[in-house]
């Protein structure tokens, strides 16, 4: 693993390798301002190469994930709830206890050279983002997408993260050889909201610039606008404020996914709103009284009202099932595990509720 000349100015001892599922494992702790408080688990993998369970319901079945936890740090993931799997907190555990593949791109060179791989279209970004911070250290991307292109194997990224556009040159060699699809998903574009509920994320108009450096490199991008947050950021002017930045930053696509509250997520995002917004609580408990997905009325008034504000401002909404067929170099959405999984809106017309990092 090259470091690029980072020393930790912290320490590093060994761990249980069965926690983790993998071979051999070393924690380490940082001690440089950008990863002040973060703690790496970096293990040698077993496998990276991930079947979806339930994956004859889902718009992809193979999936590539380098790290596990997210210094994106957003109130409501969904992903929160496999960090229990290691004995890891859900909360700020998740957000701060990292766990980095540190063999991906070798062991997907290994995997997709078997005789046995069929060459199947393969998704990142779907459980956390493989662009978070930790990226910047550890570089694992740039392996991961060249043993791709080298096969010439279709796949799709889903992020917030800026550090995406590090990749364009490799991006743009990919998409000559094969099918590749960007997405990048921005939910709402209120500074104020942003700064509580997604607070390790780039800024979205930050990440409404990657849409138009991408398309402006010929690589279409659309935008998963996700989350719509209930009473925060679903008024109609704030739903009018995001499409309209979607559409002047160039994206191909918009498909709006309504905030979803899986157990993990769920209290994390609760105790969350407690804090910033206890008049809601309530609302919230009635609303999703039900489990993890909002009524499916107000799914699809959320619907309807961000595909007629995109009609308005020329980009095309994604409809259930567009995202198996990437046409290079266009893209189309690509959600994280649960996508399909049975829930409210599976039997809705239109997008598919979807799972978001």
């Amino acid at each position: 693993m090259r470091w690029d000349n980072l020393t930790d100015g912290g320490h590093s001892r060994a761990a249980d390798p069965a926690l983790f599922g993998a071979d051999a494992v070393v924690t380490r702790t940082v001690d440089t301002p950008e990863f002040r408080g973060i703690t790496f688990h970096e293990v040698r993998a077993r496998s990276i190469l991930n079947r979806v369970p339930g994956a004859s319901r889902m718009p992809f079945e193979w999936t590539v994930n380098p790290y596990r936890g997210c210094t994106h740090a957003c109130v409501y993931c969904f992903a929160r709830k496999t960090h229990s799997y290691l004995d890891l907190d859900t909360g700020l555990g998740f957000d701060s206890q990292i766990v980095v593949k540190v063999n991906a791109p070798e062991l997907l060179r290994r995997q997709l050279a078997s005789r046995r791989w069929q060459g199947d279209h393969v998704a990142m970004g779907t459980n956390v983002d493989c662009y978070q911070r930790a990226e910047g250290r550890y570089r694992l991307m740039p392996g991961i997408i060249t043993a791709l292109s080298e096969r010439a194997n279709p796949f799709s990224i889903l992020t917030k993260g800026t550090l995406i556009l590090r990749d364009l040159d490799l991006l743009t060699r990919a998409a000559r050889v094969t099918d590749v699809g960007i997405s990048v998903s921005v939910g709402f574009t209120d500074p104020d909201l942003w700064r509580t509920v997604e607070p390790g994320t780039p800024a979205p108009e930050r990440r409404l610039e990657v849409v138009r450096t991408l398309g402006a490199h010929g690589i279409g991008c659309g935008v998963l606008m996700a989350p719509v947050i209930p009473y925060l950021s679903d008024q109609p002017d704030r739903l009018r404020a995001t499409v309209r930045a979607i559409a002047a930053a160039g994206a191909t696509s918009v498909t709006p996914l309504v905030l979803h509250l899986r157990p993990g997520a769920r209290e994390w995002f609760m105790a969350w709103l407690g804090r910033h917004h206890p008049h809601l609580v309530g609302r919230y408990e009635r609303l999703y009284a039900d489990g993890a997905y909002a009524p499916r009325w107000y799914q699809r008034r959320i619907t309807r009202q961000v595909h007629e504000l995109a009609e308005e401002y020329g980009i095309g909404p994604t409809r259930a099932g567009a995202s198996r067929g990437i046409r290079r170099p266009g893209t189309a959405e690509h959600p994280a595990p649960g996508a399909g999984m049975p829930g409210p809106a599976q039997d809705m017309p239109g997008p598919t509720q979807l799972t978001l990092i």
